[in-house]
Formats: C-alpha cells, sequence, structure tokens
C-alpha cells in the first residue's frame, strides 16, 4: 500500500518545516531522518499471489485466527491473548519468570505492585554507579499454558489431550501447575509490520519459507501443491515476510500456546472443525469481521467456517486436492479422505502456510499512522505543544534517542532505516542494540543461533552479538508498559531514568550511542510529554482498525490460602491450577467511549470507575 502523491507531499513539506526547527534527526547508523508514518508504504510480501487469490477474504481470516481462543492446546489461549492491549499484554498476576540464561527464583502467581519497579533500582536513579538497593533478575513475561504433554487432538473439540509431565517445573506451587509465562516481554504487534526482522532477538527473518520463523536456515520442502501429477512437496518463499516467519512461532510453543509436541497438520485439523470464535463475541460494526457476525449470539455465521475463509483467501492448488498424507506429508493410496487424527487432508497439511500468511495480512493492518507527531510532520504546527517539541529537539539532540528509534517507523530495525544500509547485517545495521537493560549472561538476545544451527547474526559472531535487542517502534508507547524485553520499567518516567543514567550495566559493552546520553531534568520532563504525544488516538479508543472480538484472559490463579493456588477441577490435567478470568469485550469500528488504561495507571488502580477501558475488572467464562 502506498501514500497517495498529495499526502507524500504534505509530509516531505512538513518535514521541511521540522527541519528548519532543528528537529529533524539523523540516526547515529546512517538511517533514516525522523517523517510521519504516512510516507512509508506498508511492505508488501513479495510472491504473495502465488499463494493468495483474494487478499480481503485472506485479512478477514487472519484476524479470526488472531482472536480465536481455540487455537491454544487449552481452547482457552489466542495470539491476542497476550496482545490485546495497544497490541501488548498489561496484566499484572502470574506474569513472572526468569530470563532465559539465568535460573532465578521468582515469586509465583505475584500481583505486581508499584514497589516492585523498576526491577534495577539505584539509590540515585540518574547514576549507575551508586549503589544498587533492588535487583529483581527476573522478567515480565506473558501467562501462557500450563505444561502439559501433547498426546492428540479431539475432533471437534476445542480441548487437545494431553498428559501432565512427571516434573511439576518451576511453575508450580506444591506441585500444584500454574500458567507459564514467557521469559521475556511481549512487544506491540501494531506497526509491526515494518520490521525487517520480528521478535526481540530478530529470530523471524524477513524470508518466510512456509513453517518455522527462520527463513532459507529452513531448507525444507513444507509446503504441498496440487497439479496434474497430483501433490507434491514444495519450498515455499515469501520476501519481506518476517511477520508470517514471526507468526509460526507462538502456535507450537510449549510455553505459549500449545502443549508439548503438537504439529501443524494436527493443529490444522482441529481448527478446520471448529466454528470459528465459537465462544466470543464479534461485534456487527467490526471494521473486517462484521459482515459475518452471527447477531443471534457468538461466533460467525454458521456458513462461514475455517474451511470456506481459506478457500475463498488461498489458491485452489493449496487446498483443492483429495488425497491424503500421513504425518511425514506421504501420501496414503487408496482412500480419498483420512480415517483417523494421523492421516490429513492437504489443507490440514499446509495449515501452517495458511495461518502465517493469514496472521501477517491481518497484522499489516494494524498501521498506526495519525499520532500528534505525524501530523506535526504532515505540516500542522500546532499539533505538538511548545513541551513537547522541546521534547523532540531533546530527542534528536543530546538524550540521542534518533539513534535507535529513527526513520519514520521511530526505530532503526524498520524499513526505512535498513534500506539506507547497502545490505550491511551487523546487529546495529538492522536495529539491534547493546542497551544494558540486562547482562548477555541472563539472556543472549541475538546472540542466539535458530534450531538449524544457524547464528541469528551471522556477519558478526556470537560475542559481537550477545545481549542485543530490537529497538521497539515509540507509537502508542503509553498504553505498552511495562517496558524493555524484561518488563523492568513501569512508566515513561522509569525508561527517561533509565537512558538518562546510561543503562543499569555499565561493564556490558553498551552501544557507543547509550554512553554518551545526557538529559538534563527539563529534558526529562519534555521527552515524557514528547512520548505521549506518539499516541494514536484510534488505538487509545480501539477504533478501526484497532477494533476486535471478545476475549476473556486469565488474570493469575486463585488461591484457597495465601500462597497456596486453587485446582482446577474443569480441566484433565488433575494439578493445574485454578484461573481468574478478566472480560476483553468486543469493540467494533467506533471503539470504546473511554481510552486504554496505561501500566502505571493499573497498578495505580486508575480507570476502576470506568474512565479507562481494559481495567480487566469484568469477570467471564473461558
Amino acid at each position: 500500500m502506498r501514500r497517495s502523491p498529495a499526502a507524500v507531499a504534505l509530509a516531505l513539506a512538513g518535514l521541511m518545516f521540522a527541519g528548519a526547527l532543528g528537529l529533524s534527526a539523523q540516526g547515529g547508523a546512517g538511517g533514516a531522518s525522523l517523517g510521519s508514518l504516512r510516507v512509508v508504504g506498508v511492505p508488501q510480501p513479495v510472491g504473495l499471489d502465488v499463494y493468495v487469490r483474494d487478499p480481503a477474504a485472506l485479512v478477514q481470516l487472519g484476524k479470526a485466527f488472531f482472536w480465536d481462543v481455540q487455537v491454544g492446546s487449552d481452547g482457552r489461549t489466542a495470539c491476542a491473548s497476550c496482545h490485546f492491549h495497544a497490541g501488548a499484554d498489561h496484566r499484572l498476576q502470574n506474569q513472572l519468570a526468569s530470563p532465559p540464561g539465568l535460573a532465578t527464583s521468582f515469586p509465583r502467581n505475584q500481583v505486581l505492585s508499584t514497589g516492585d519497579f523498576p526491577f534495577h533500582q539505584f539509590a540515585d536513579p540518574g547514576n549507575n554507579q551508586s549503589p544498587v538497593t533492588r535487583d529483581s533478575r527476573f522478567v515480565v513475561g506473558s501467562a501462557g499454558l500450563v505444561a502439559q504433554t501433547f498426546v492428540d487432538i479431539r475432533l471437534t473439540d476445542r480441548v487437545d489431550l494431553g498428559s501432565d509431565p512427571g516434573d511439576p517445573g518451576v511453575f508450580s506451587v506444591g506441585g500444584i501447575r500454574l500458567r507459564q509465562a514467557t521469559s521475556r516481554n511481549a512487544p506491540s504487534v501494531i506497526n509491526a509490520v515494518f520490521n525487517v526482522r520480528n521478535f526481540w532477538d530478530g529470530r523471524a527473518r524477513e524470508i518466510f519459507t512456509g513453517a518455522t520463523p527462520f527463513g532459507d536456515s529452513d531448507e525444507a520442502a513444507n509446503v504441498l501443491v496440487d497439479s496434474s501429477d497430483g501433490l507434491t512437496l514444495t519450498r515455499a518463499r515469501l520476501d519481506q515476510s518476517s511477520l508470517a516467519s514471526q507468526a509460526v512461532g507462538p502456535p507450537l510453543n510449549a510455553v505459549e500456546m500449545s502443549y508439548d509436541g503438537r504439529a501443524w497438520a494436527q493443529l490444522g485439523k482441529k481448527m478446520l472443525a471448529l466454528p470459528p470464535l465459537a465462544r466470543q463475541q464479534v461485534s456487527a460494526s467490526d471494521s473486517v469481521l462484521g459482515g459475518l457476525a452471527n447477531a443471534g449470539g457468538p461466533g460467525v455465521q454458521p456458513q462461514h467456517n475455517y474451511v470456506s475463509l481459506i478457500r475463498a483467501a488461498f489458491q485452489p492448488a493449496y487446498w483443492q486436492s483429495t488425497q491424503v498424507v500421513d504425518g511425514g506429508r506421504r501420501l496414503v493410496s487408496g482412500i480419498d479422505s483420512p480415517r483417523g487424527t494421523n492421516e490429513f487432508t492437504q489443507m490440514e497439511a499446509n495449515f501452517a502456510l495458511f495461518w502465517a500468511v493469514a496472521i501477517q495480512a491481518y497484522e499489516s493492518t494494524l498501521v498506526s499512522d495519525d499520532t500528534r507527531l505525524d501530523r506535526f510532520l504532515d505540516g500542522d504546527t500546532s499539533a505538538l505543544t511548545s513541551l513537547e517539541r522541546g521534547g523532540l529537539r531533546a530527542f534528536g539532540g543530546q538524550g540521542r534517542c534518533d539513534r535507535c528509534h529513527q526513520g519514520a517507523e521511530l526505530t532503526a530495525a524498520g524499513v526505512s532505516t535498513v534500506a539506507q544500509q547497502d545490505g550491511r547485517q551487523r546487529p546495529r545495521d538492522l536495529g539491534f542494540f547493546r542497551t544494558g537493560v540486562s547482562p548477555p549472561s541472563d539472556d543472549v538476545g541475538g546472540g542466539g543461533s535458530d534450531s538449524f544451527g544457524v547464528p541469528f547474526f551471522p556477519a558478526v559472531g556470537a560475542n559481537a552479538s550477545a545481549g542485543v535487542f530490537k529497538s521497539p517502534g515509540l507509537r502508542n508507547v503509553e498504553f505498552t508498559g511495562p517496558y524493555f524485553h524484561t518488563g523492568g520499567a513501569a512508566s515513561l518516567a522509569q525508561v527517561v531514568d533509565f537512558y538518562a543514567r546510561q543503562g543499569d550495566f555499565p561493564d556490558t559493552a553498551l552501544d557507543q550511542d547509550i554512553t554518551r546520553i545526557r538529559i538534563n531534568p527539563r529534558d526529562r520532563t519534555a521527552l515524557i510529554a514528547f512520548m505521549e504525544a506518539l499516541t494514536d488516538d484510534r488505538v487509545a479508543f480501539e477504533r478501526a482498525p484497532f477494533d476486535h472480538p471478545s476475549l476473556c484472559v486469565p488474570v493469575g490463579h486463585v488461591e484457597s490460602s495465601p500462597g497456596v493456588p486453587a485446582l482446577d477441577s474443569e480441566t484433565d490435567s488433575r494439578t493445574s491450577a485454578l484461573d481468574r478470568w478478566a472480560l476483553i469485550p468486543a469493540s467494533g469500528q467506533q471503539g470504546n467511549p473511554v481510552p486504554l488504561q496505561t501500566f502505571e495507571e493499573f497498578l495505580a488502580g486508575v480507570g476502576t470507575d470506568g474512565s479507562r477501558a481494559h481495567t480487566l475488572q469484568g469477570s467471564c467464562l473461558p
């Protein structure tokens, strides 16, 4: 999608105006100047027509997939369960985990409070050489599933058959199993389409190959194509598709959405037999799904199912065959329909492709380009207050924020900045930096390797990339707390303090621009005001395209006595803790009458009077 010539001209005129005031910012890595996001074309996957027949139907399918809790092995967990609040997660209870490289103790089922933040605290918040008064080396992740070993799907049942692992693991109290939490904080999916790579560590590559996040490292033929010669396995390859690469990570992840050992074809067989969003409400005015909404109850109209949605969205060559394959995608001759849960249709076997490409299409519509900064850079000089303009000057001045948050995307990991790096593949060239949030020994970040043994950044080696993380875009940052990949800061003020003291771990070979930051008290106030001006009201009020179906999210475990979780008698497991559930109501394209709640407000109890949305006060049944 490209902006109109008139819009581009207006934005460029605004950028010239900002430059005249000394407000344009040039990234330290040779990146793009700040600008309105309206002038940046939404990246389009290269080669999409090979697979897709109807882009609008593809977005419908992707939105249904993203919000459907039936995808989780427990029948209660969707992608949206960790990305329901400005594309992120602001739950307070049972969110803690150890960082991936440090097996440290963390409180189970704890309700976070203002006094827990920041996780790494100094006697003088502006001096990282002053005494450390708190060093909480756990992270605020996102609650996923109670650990189970996958046994099988149950046809027409949203809940997979699982068995308890022998070891209750660290996410347990007295043998009672709690929901596991991820070892990194959930980043927002809004504007993620502009990231050249996705995930904090960059493992979701820009090339999608049909089944895994790892791009060309995965050399397998992952897609079944029907032709005159019958079904054949072929390699899939879509460029500019890191969102598709990211999308195939969580559904089979044994912490996030799946019992351990589930395969894509099994998930496909399960979902194709279930009515979309069967236990969730869809607004008749939903900007994408409204025309499908079931006016008399939950979900969509009975004539619309995942089979029909896939047929509408994708080319027939990827779903039309009546041949049957086994779990290894080998042809089973002599039959024209599966005889059990270990035999699959072509559509079931290709479910990873359908899932990833559809999720990418939906997330590509989540573009937030109507902030007051965008309007200012489009030429509306009244869009920012004098204080906010001062924050913009500090952002590109001694604050050096623009070195990592540059270009119209406000991230050096965005397409505009990366395109200017002439193909260089160092972490810094791709928008990944070591900022001193945590030691590399806690979380190696971009220094890791994929499941094929290929380093995430092979151009520089593990040592040079250890501890680097993707620079996130800053639009709507007001609502995406807690902050950093650790979730260790609760407010924008704590984020600014972190950078003012040049990180928390100065002895970890920080990026050179971090060590040059200078933020005085007046700039601190102005920077916070400027970041609050990066909010798009459509996101704040969940107006289209940020409207959505209803969602029931787990918000901690019920306790039978202090510190002792109660048992859930309604699951197959006899050792799972009982969840508390909170309702995220469906919103139509006109959104909510009140704005979302910030994480800092949630900690303080602000908004429970009805003045904020997503306060997680309303109960629901999953």
